[in-house]
């Protein structure tokens, strides 16, 4: 079996998912349609760009764009319908390489392709992932173009239930919708020697994370203890306003913040962990996680887990098993979890950590899950 993908942008090094897709699905038996290729995405004759500014368009179909998109907008709920040239090539691309099915890794992804899949006559599939089934949902044309994307659709996956409840609120639902995390690599993904007092988190630094939050917990939950020590790893645009806070609190010595690091490098660094610390939040405009393939992966390394009940994150961590989770915004039980973390026994903090491990292995194994996802778009093809 062969699968188109569709993305946003390729290559995007953050996409681990995607690009583990693109890698591996069916046997690496895969073709890419995106809005945008970088200069890093191969030039193989595989991957398409047909994005308004990677497609030469007529100049009649130039002059017809706002009235193309705004008819796209009316009948399908969206502006981002292929039409006109880069309707054609998709066709032309689908029809050079043949796919059996198609599998769209985002929301808008899928609203954008279903049409044309099919008119192709071959099954899509979408996989939503956080903001495109949480942010996105608060925009009544959203909710419009997902509803009437659901029909076109062979299937739908999600990384949580939670973001498949998130649609179903808003009418948004789909008969064959499945639950698949995206998954780690646990072969890759082990407990190292794990350094005593060590804390880490990992993710950009922006509200959705609440990192200033992370950092003061934690000043007050290590006050008695000297050796703690936390490590934040990322960028975004509260990294300054983060060495800000560090410096203001006086815990350059106990606080690092490295800024973005390459995938090797975090893995040692959740190798050494003891504690692994994400103050997952809904953002103002909306935005959650869907299940924070960090978490999976410090579970995988044997990390005792301090987080928010939000979004996926309770479908991962058990309370008092794996780790310890606490409201949104709660800062004082934030801190008091944090506290608790630290103090563990050795005992106490091996049988969470081996408990995490176990966890991991038997739910969130990026192989068994994309074996998993295969088998589910088999069935449904066989099925039609």
């Amino acid at each position: 079996m062969k699968a188109a993908i569709v993305v946003g942008t390729y290559y995007s090094a953050g996409q681990t998912f995607v690009n583990r897709h693109i890698r591996h699905l069916f046997g690496g038996a895969t073709c890419v349609i995106a809005d945008q290729l970088t200069d890093d995405a191969p030039r193989d004759g595989r991957f398409v760009a047909l994005g308004d500014a990677a497609v030469a368009r007529p100049l009649v179909e130039r002059m017809l764009r706002p009235v193309w998109r705004g008819m796209n907008h009316v009948r399908h709920g969206s502006r981002r319908i292929q039409w006109g040239a880069s309707r054609r090539a998709a066709l032309a691309f689908l029809e050079t390489h043949q796919p059996d099915v198609i599998l769209a890794e985002f929301g808008p992804q899928g609203v954008a392709l279903a049409p044309v899949a099919n008119a192709a006559g071959i099954p899509i599939f979408c996989y939503f992932r956080g903001s495109d089934a949480s942010s996105r949902l608060r925009h009544a044309h959203v909710q419009r173009a997902y509803r009437r994307m659901m029909p076109r659709l062979a299937g739908v996956f999600a990384v949580s239930q939670f973001l498949l409840d998130n649609l179903a609120s808003v009418g948004v639902t789909h008969p064959n919708s499945h639950v698949i995390p995206s998954g780690v690599d646990v072969r890759r993904f082990v407990p190292g020697d794990k350094r005593p007092g060590r804390v880490l988190g990992i993710g950009r630094f922006v509200e959705k994370k609440h990192p200033l939050l992370t950092i003061r917990a934690f000043a007050e939950a290590s006050a008695d203890i000297p050796h703690a020590h936390l490590t934040l790893i990322g960028d975004g645009e509260l990294l300054e306003p983060a060495r800000a806070l560090v410096a203001e609190l006086g815990l350059g010595d106990r606080v690092t913040l490295p800024g973005a690091l390459p995938h090797d490098a975090v893995r040692d660094h959740l190798k050494q962990a003891e504690i692994y610390a994400q103050h997952s939040v809904t953002a103002r405009n909306g935005n959650t996680e869907g299940l924070p393939t960090s978490i999976q992966e410090a579970m995988a390394a044997g990390c005792v887990i301090v987080s928010t009940d939000h979004a996926g994150i309770p479908e991962a961590v058990s309370e008092g098993e794996t780790g310890f989770l606490v409201p949104e915004h709660d800062a004082e039980g934030y801190t008091n979890a944090l506290r608790r973390a630290l103090s563990l026994s050795q005992q106490a903090r091996t049988a969470m950590a081996e408990a995490a491990r176990e966890t991991a292995v038997a739910r969130f194994d990026n192989a068994v899950l994309l074996q998993r996802l295969e088998a589910e778009i088999r069935r449904t093809v066989n099925r039609a």
